[in-house]
Formats: C-alpha cells, structure tokens, sequence
C-alpha cells in the first residue's frame, strides 16, 4: 500500500521512451536527439549518463533503454543487457537465424555458450530473481526458434 506522502511526492509523467542504442554510442544525433528533444529532455546529461552506465559492455552491443520523461522535464532511464539472439548469434558466428526453424540448420552452439550468456543476463532486472536453470531453459528455447542447435558439447 502506498503512503500519502509517496503520493504526494509523484511526478506527472509526460512519456515512457524506449530505443535501442549501441552501447557507449549515445550521442545527440538520431535516434536519440528527435526521441528525447521532442520532450524537451536534457540531451547531453542522457548521452553522458548512458555512456558511462553502459562502458563496461562492448562497443555496437545494442543496448534496450527505457526512458521515462517527467512534466518538468526530468528523465529517468533503465538500461537493459543486449537481446539474447543477439549473445546467441554471436556465439554461434552468423548474421540471422534460420529461414525455417525445426526444418534448416543454421549453426550450432555448445551449453557452455548458454550457460555464460545466461550469467550475463541474471544482472538484468527482470531476470534477477530466476534461478540459472530457468533462464538457461529460455536461452535454448530462443536457440531452438532461431534454427540454432544446442549441443552438450561442439566436436
């Protein structure tokens, strides 16, 4: 239950923002500039905070933002890991998956790739609470969509 005094203390909020950006790549020219400039948000301050929130991942990951922009022109911004077809087309060293899934092989991967990608994405914060198990399970049901194999180990 909330309290009066959170209540009280609410900020109006004018929109919710989501982009993908590369990761320490923001900068105030498109995609960026026209998505927050029309909120009249405080470009410079979004693309400093989100370089440095994001220094720690390669350069080109496409990194999930959300951004929610407040009436007085005020943001704030959550910053998610990469997609999981991403970590899983880079481990497996292809551009796209397979045209027909279940049908066509696109490449495979070894459990040892899943298990990493899925210690990645535990430090999301909608995976922080699954066990690595369940989100081991969803990175095999992504590969298997994408026409990607998940084998013990790669000979």
């Amino acid at each position: 239950m909330t309290t009066l005094k959170e209540i009280l203390t609410r900020r109006p909020v004018a929109a919710t923002i989501r982009l993908t950006v590369p990761a320490g790549g923001a900068r105030p020219a498109p995609p960026v500039g026209p998505a927050l400039g029309q909120y009249r948000l405080n470009l410079m301050a979004f693309c400093k905070d989100f370089n440095a929130r994001t220094q720690k991942y390669k350069p080109e990951s496409p990194m999930a933002v959300t951004i929610t922009a407040f009436k007085d022109n005020t943001f704030e911004f959550s910053v998610k890991s990469p997609s999981v077809t991403w970590y899983i087309k880079k481990a497996a060293g292809i551009e796209s998956g397979s045209g027909r899934p279940g049908h066509v092989e696109a490449s495979t991967i070894s459990l040892k790739h899943v298990y990493e990608i899925a210690k990645v994405k535990q430090s999301d914060p909608f995976c922080a609470y699954m066990s690595l198990e369940s989100i081991s399970k969803s990175i095999i049901g992504t590969a298997k969509s994408m026409g990607i194999q998940v084998k013990k180990d790669l000979d």
